[in-house]
């Protein structure tokens, strides 16, 4: 008689991703009560159809872009991201590549930023930090940033700080 059957690949790699991010998502923050720990912040994994979801064509719907594999609420930022808007182009994708170019060009809208110059580089890190971290909370991350290639968790995955803003819990 055969025993109970392993776990699937699927149930191992949420339990190693859960594993790799205990320790960042449950300290507390300067200032800050730590949460029951049995609750600890939503962290939430998107995958490239479930974050095309999020791009402002429905009106109740929260926007969301990534940069970085790091997926932000740009909804308080209708007015320039919302359906019509200047920079709705970047919504419901992980638009890193277009960021570092400050380029709406459809070609540009990819996380790839294989070929991108120092410079390009350097205006993607201001921009990461001083407009979409500093103005719009994280609410989860891209599977890209999570996952390896094969589908295994990435061991060097680390929570972005945010202390400004609570982790939004809409799930």
């Amino acid at each position: 008689m055969a025993g109970p059957a392993p776990p699937g690949r699927a149930a191992l790699t949420m339990a190693a991703l859960a594993l790799a991010l205990a320790p960042g998502l449950l300290a507390a923050r300067a200032g800050h009560t730590p949460r029951p720990a049995e609750r600890g912040p939503p962290v939430r994994l998107f995958t490239e159809e479930e974050l095309a979801r999020y791009a402002g064509a429905e009106e109740d719907q929260p926007i969301y872009l990534a940069v970085k594999g790091v997926v932000f609420d740009v909804t308080s930022g209708k007015e320039f991201y919302g359906q019509g808007a200047p920079y709705n182009a970047l919504t419901g994708k992980d638009a890193t590549r277009g960021v570092a170019k400050m380029s709406l060009d459809p070609a540009d809208l990819t996380h790839d930023i294989t070929g991108l110059t120092d410079k390009e580089l350097e205006a993607l890190d201001e921009v990461f930090t001083k407009v979409y971290k500093a103005k719009y909370p994280i609410v989860g991350y891209t599977a890209r940033r999570i996952l390896n290639e094969d589908g295994s968790p990435n061991l060097d995955f680390k929570p972005e700080d945010q202390p400004h803003f609570d982790i939004k819990d809409e799930f």
